[in-house]
């Protein structure tokens, strides 16, 4: 799986001009299933993302986790960060996993969130979004499980 981490002060999602989701300080995730994804993946990425530490303590240092900060995360699918540019300047996407199984993934990927006390809202899985934040730092981490 595909992640792509911010930081924000505050996020939300919008389908058809209607909020669906919103949060305040924590993680806004972009999140892409690729076809070799399991449902041990999804844990095991969101077990990362929920340990990394993304945001200052008290002497201004990275140092703390998202749950140490109270912050929730807003998770939005993004099958483009499947993207392949290799050739033209038309991207394919055929290395993203296919909708069925990745909306599957990307369920259990927000479930394990909530499953280790993460508050968590979701986009709309296949939608138009319109996603806006604030990106706090700015803080931006790419995360790829098929490579250490």
């Amino acid at each position: 799986m595909r992640a792509l981490l911010q930081r924000v002060s505050d996020a939300a999602v919008s389908v058809d001009g209607t909020r669906i989701a919103a949060i305040d300080h924590g993680l806004l995730i972009f999140v892409c299933a690729m076809p070799e994804d399991t449902s041990d993946t999804a844990k095991a990425l969101a077990a990362k993302v929920a340990k990394l530490r993304l945001f200052k303590d008290n002497a201004g240092k990275m140092n703390l986790n998202i749950a140490q900060t109270g912050g929730a995360a807003l998770v939005v699918s993004q099958f483009t960060l499947a993207a392949d540019t290799s050739r033209g300047t038309r991207p394919g996407f055929s290395y993203a996993a296919k909708p069925e199984m990745a909306e599957t993934l990307y369920l259990e990927f927000t479930q394990a969130l909530r499953d280790l006390n993460v508050p968590t809202q979701t986009g709309e899985f296949g939608a138009d979004m319109a996603v806006s934040l604030t990106n706090d730092g700015p803080v931006t981490i790419w995360l790829d499980t098929a490579t250490p």
